[in-house]
């Protein structure tokens, strides 16, 4: 016999295919976790809150040794509607999602995607070569590049055993 941890969530999202009536509340649940996660990560600010903020896309940030690389998902977009500006070392994405209801006759059931104006502000690195900045749209994805300052790259010095 082997023991299986229980998942609380998972019997959540059971029931939500088992029964009708839940499917509701499995919805509610990935909006609370949501809210949570964006809380906990920090992307609310004291400014905003939960409901005065229209949409936050998703950001990945990594580094290697030559650059850093911010990586944010901007599906419905075009490259015309996103704007980027650096100023005293804070890189800003800035843009609007519009809402693609146009016909009045059209009765929605349900409407899930989140539509209207977003900012992600991060602090960039003094390091960085701001003039050198490399932005690349495609797919949905908004690919940036931050090429670090030479001084601050690793270097590898040879030791000779005398």
């Amino acid at each position: 016999m082997s023991l299986i941890r229980r998942n609380p969530a998972h019997e959540m999202t059971k029931w939500g295919h088992e029964f009708p009536a839940f499917r509701g509340f499995e919805s509610l649940r990935r909006d609370m976790n949501r809210m949570f996660d964006e809380f906990f990560r920090g992307d609310i600010s004291v400014e905003e809150s939960f409901f005065n903020r229209d949409w936050l896309p998703a950001v990945d940030i990594a580094e290697n040794n030559n650059e850093y690389i911010i990586k944010a998902e901007l599906p419905g977009l075009q490259k015309d509607d996103v704007k980027i500006s650096i100023e005293n070392n804070i890189l800003t994405i800035r843009g609007e999602r519009k809402n693609e209801q146009e016909k009045k006759e059209t009765n929605y059931h349900r409407i899930e995607r989140s539509y209207g104006m977003f900012e992600r502000s991060f602090a960039v690195p003094g390091t960085v070569k701001t003039s050198e900045i490399d932005a690349q749209f495609k797919d949905g994805i908004l690919t940036l590049t931050l090429p670090k300052a030479e001084e601050t790259k690793p270097k590898m010095i040879d030791v000779k055993v005398k």
